[in-house]
């Protein structure tokens, strides 16, 4: 039986990524929530000296960064399955769409959606530019690929779905890019989809 415990935020896209992949898997787990000012304990800065999340806890082992968790848990539950591929090529091109999950996905709709719903002190001009570069190259690979790498649904799809799917709540509307919003439902529609939580204060226009 696993042991597994999950420290996050219930609307953040990092955190969902790594709840989204434990559905997935079939994985149980309880979930902690951790905000800003739990960060700063004692006993959570054990976990993760950086007071970021999500942590995720399996048993004794602590794994840190969104990212690093899919990976893990992936290697350690799923280690033949199509989530990460082995090949040279095709684990590269995972790991591509990883940097843009943590590159222009985060500075771009991630970060539009953290100043909008959030007031997060970052500069919305500067992620709507980022937005606006990123989002017609993500569109243009998925109008010729059903998923972001390996010819298959991978981790990449997941660590780019997340903020991607809620570009609107940062005020970036999704209608220009069809074959996104294709892409976007087709991970809705795979097994163990778990929906990410709604804003409560937040209406699409």
């Amino acid at each position: 039986m696993q042991n597994i415990r999950l420290y996050g935020t219930t609307y953040s896209g990092h955190t969902y990524r790594v709840a989204l992949l434990l559905s997935m898997l079939g994985l149980s787990h309880e979930f902690e929530e951790t905000p800003a000012s739990a960060r700063q304990s004692e006993a959570f800065k054990k976990l993760n000296p950086l007071a970021q999340v999500p942590v995720l806890a399996d048993g004794a082992t602590v794994v840190t960064d969104s990212n690093a968790i899919m990976v893990y848990l992936v290697k350690k539950y799923a280690p033949d399955s199509h989530w990460l591929p082995e090949d040279p090529l095709n684990a590269a091109e995972v790991q591509q769409w990883l940097s843009k999950a943590a590159g222009e996905i985060r500075y771009g709709v991630a970060s539009a959606r953290l100043i909008k719903q959030f007031n997060t002190p970052e500069n919305y001009e500067s992620a709507v530019a980022v937005a606006q570069q990123f989002l017609p190259f993500l569109e243009q690979h998925l109008a010729s690929h059903e998923f972001l790498a390996a010819g298959r649904a991978t981790i990449a799809d997941l660590a780019c779905f997340s903020y991607v799917n809620t570009a609107p709540e940062g005020g970036i509307s999704l209608a220009p890019y069809p074959a996104t919003r294709r892409w976007l439902t087709r991970i809705i529609q795979l097994p163990g989809f778990s929906a990410q939580p709604k804003l409560p204060s937040f209406v699409e226009q």
